[in-house]
């Protein structure tokens, strides 16, 4: 009798996971139709575009070849868009991770999306086909992109010259592929920031360009900590070193409450000469960063101030910060030189 109540119980809970499991398998991520937008090609709305792509929310990190023997990986001229496959060179990636070629190529690039497809995918994370984007492609930052920019951004991508550049489909491992169906959110209608206030402007500019996330100390499920926004302490580790974000928050002995407008924009200056002239080759582990200070380097004063204005406003954190642990780094607040972390 007993015997028969547990294999019961046994099949019924087998049942429940496999049909769960089935369930996950087949569902599709939450979406909404793409929009039928045609973007207009103009020259301002390409050169908008640019910007947002190149200095805001540095798609070209991921989407362009880069030259990582060099410090913050330059990217490689005339590639810009054609994608990269990750799983060669990244550390402890839950499979394959391709950020795919974006130019209009129609057999290996995105040549036979539709505008607003390209929409749905960088604001809602949602492929052609409907399926769910890995936010490695930050989709949840991206958002807040307002109507205007996205298609902005799309004007760009339009813009490229197509580059044939076949690349492996992304594939995640079990469970995370089945777990990353839940974080698609259909984004509607976006309205631009207010641009008369810089705090607010500042903030859409950080959220695009993925700040907080960066600065954020997350858990080991990769959650971020609570209380802990901007403090720094996320560490990234890959073959040429580790570096843990630094505290951003304006506390006044660990973060930067001390740093005046002039301060800061000297220091995101201070790689333009990089940019411009080629970045040096990489001089150790202690050299190591992630922080896209060239794609930084190319913002407008006036965006430099809204950012300035908006980190200073959130939360001071009193978190001390080691950038690169185990190497002599210099303070935060050193003037001389390149920022390192």
């Amino acid at each position: 009798m007993w015997k028969r109540i547990l294999l019961f119980l046994f099949t019924a809970v087998l049942a429940l996971i496999g049909g769960g499991l089935a369930f996950l398998y087949w569902r599709h991520p939450s979406q909404a139709p793409a929009s039928p937008v045609k973007v207009s090609m103009t020259a301002e709305r390409i050169a908008r575009g640019k910007y947002l792509f190149d200095h805001v929310a540095d798609c070209g990190s991921c989407h362009s070849e880069r030259d990582f023997t060099r410090v913050v990986g330059p990217l490689v001229p005339g590639h810009a868009g054609w994608g990269t496959d990750f799983s060669g060179f990244v550390l402890g990636l839950p499979g394959v991770v391709v950020a795919p070629n974006i130019t209009p190529d129609r057999e290996t690039g995105i040549g036979d999306w539709t505008d607003g497809q390209k929409i749905r995918a960088i604001r809602e994370g949602v492929d052609k086909d409907g399926n769910a984007l890995l936010p490695a492609m930050p989709y949840p930052s991206f958002r807040a992109m307002s109507d205007a920019d996205v298609e902005s951004v799309v004007a760009y991508l339009d813009s490229l010259p197509p580059i044939r550049h076949p690349l492996p489909k992304t594939r995640v491992d079990f469970p995370l592929n089945l777990l990353i169906k839940f974080l698609p959110q259909p984004a509607g209608h976006v309205s631009p920031p207010a641009g008369t206030d810089p705090v607010q402007y500042g903030e859409y500019l950080a959220t695009i360009a993925q700040c907080r996330e960066c600065h954020t100390p997350v858990d080991q499920n990769h959650r971020p900590l609570a209380g802990m926004d901007f403090a720094g302490g996320r560490v990234f580790s890959d073959q040429p070193g580790t570096v843990v974000s630094a505290n951003i928050t304006p506390d006044m002995d660990t973060g930067i409450g001390k740093w005046s407008l002039e301060f800061f924009q000297k220091k995101i200056l201070e790689y333009k000469d990089y940019a411009d002239h080629g970045s040096p080759r990489l001089a150790g582990p202690q050299a190591f960063t992630v922080m896209p200070w060239l794609s930084f380097c190319g913002l407008t004063p006036e965006d430099m101030r809204a950012i300035y204005a908006y980190v200073h406003s959130v939360r001071p954190v009193r978190h001390s910060v080691e950038t690169h642990p185990g190497y002599k780094t210099t303070s935060i607040t050193w003037a001389g030189g390149p920022p390192r972390a």
